[in-house]
């Protein structure tokens, strides 16, 4: 998810989402992660008077944006997390109506520049991370009280760490002194944890992100909401995902694989109903341009995977 309020920013991939979705004017499309309204804004754009955008965030601040498409009877907002899709669907009656449903996983550019909300290393502020600050616990809470086992776990496989016992070490180590509770502190136990300071990106980087991952929930997140997405799509409807991490991407493949193919295996024994996918795989993975790596480096990891329900 990348995008500044208004029209100071262009979503990453903007042109090939909007593209993979095959709107139509008429059509029932659902915007699962608003942001400030990048996305959103251009779907209305190519709506007609009977089509309708349904969109979803859970950050306040992404709720405050959405009024400025309040007076637009085409659009409906609602402020909870993506993994509530199901409900919403129901309570809007879109249940195997909707036309396409768009992903933009991670964190927004408005996130990671405010310095109050904690998410950016290079400012200092709060340590908050979370995508709504109005609920559950900031970094700091759960950094004071998290065993070290389990912060390096987090460490590697959601930031995919090398260093992450030494940073598990460090934060505990410092955790006994004096709380952790601003983002400059927390990059300096890093930076005196980490040995070998990367030469591609700030040595902060991966611990950071393994600790939003993790106090978001957002690996689980996105695991709740896939099937969600494919129950709520009409026949011919389109799944857009556009992910910035390899967990992330991993399991949005997985899921459109498993159901756009039987499973593997010739000695598996005689299934007693003949596979039908419900998923066809629209074209290959895609990432961004050259030129929108240059203008935007946050598109750098960005991978767009599109699949239509053919079931």
């Amino acid at each position: 998810m990348n995008d500044h309020f208004g029209d100071l920013h262009v979503p990453v991939l903007e042109t090939e989402a909007l593209a993979a979705l095959a709107l139509r004017p008429d059509g029932c499309y659902v915007d699962c992660t608003f942001g400030r309204g990048g996305h959103s804004g251009r779907i209305l754009e190519q709506l007609g008077p009977q089509g309708h955008l349904f969109a979803i965030d859970r950050d306040p601040a992404a709720a405050q944006a959405a009024q400025r498409f309040a007076d637009d009877s085409r659009f409906t907002f609602a402020r909870a997390r993506f993994s509530e899709l199901a409900a919403l669907a129901q309570q809007w009656e879109i249940s195997g109506m909707t036309d396409g449903i768009l992903l933009d996983l991670g964190v927004s550019s408005p996130q990671l520049d405010q310095g109050e909300r904690g998410f950016t290393f290079m400012q200092d502020g709060p340590l908050d991370m979370r995508m709504d600050d109005s609920a559950g616990v900031t970094a700091a809470q759960w950094l004071a009280g998290v065993r070290e086992e389990e912060l390096a776990r987090v460490l590697y496989e959601y930031g995919e760490e090398r260093f992450a016992r030494r940073i598990a070490r460090g934060v505990v180590a410092a955790r006994e002194a004096a709380p952790i509770d601003t983002t400059a502190k927390l990059v300096d136990i890093i930076g005196r944890a980490v040995p070998r300071k990367p030469r591609d990106i700030h040595f902060a980087t991966r611990t950071f992100q393994a600790i939003r991952i993790a106090i978001n929930e957002e690996l689980d997140e996105l695991q709740r909401v896939l099937p969600m997405a494919l129950d709520i799509l009409a026949r011919g409807g389109r799944m857009v995902v556009i992910s910035f991490h390899s967990l992330e991407d991993r399991i949005v493949k997985r899921f459109m694989r498993a159901l756009a193919r039987p499973p593997a295996g010739d000695d598996l024994p005689i299934m007693p109903v003949k596979f039908e996918p419900k998923l066809l795989l629209i074209g290959k993975a895609v990432r961004a341009g050259d030129e929108e790596m240059v203008r935007n480096r946050r598109a750098r990891s960005a991978i767009m995977r599109v699949a239509e329900k053919c079931a």
